[in-house]
């Protein structure tokens, strides 16, 4: 699925700019244990989480996602946008709680980063 569709699935704001909308996304993951993310995760998938600290951005880029969608429209710190710039990661917010993002996404064929 396409960035910009699940900017639209989820009604999202970016919060990144000069990014590509046209990314490819493999599956979704829904965590705010960043310990999660490391054992769950998968490269290329977008990581939906109430964290903003930029621990989730440093998470993100080891595990190679490859966007960061902020639930219950958390906007994240001028430090988390900085670091997520530097390292090419989209930053994306949107106004759902994560168990309704996470439902959307899946109603709409995304597939989950589960083993």
């Amino acid at each position: 699925m396409k960035l910009r569709e699940i900017i639209r699935i989820l009604e999202g704001k970016m919060v990144s700019d000069n990014v590509n909308l046209d990314l490819e996304v493999s599956c979704a993951a829904g965590a705010d244990l960043m310990s999660d993310v490391l054992a769950f995760g998968k490269p290329g998938a977008v990581l939906l989480t109430g964290l903003t600290n930029p621990q989730v951005v440093r998470t993100a880029e080891v595990a190679d996602i490859a966007a960061i969608v902020f639930v219950r429209g958390k906007a994240p710190p001028p430090e988390t946008i900085a670091l997520a710039r530097e390292k090419g990661i989209p930053l994306i917010t949107a106004p759902y709680t994560l168990f309704e993002m996470c439902g959307r996404l899946f109603e709409h064929g995304m597939a989950s980063c589960d083993l």
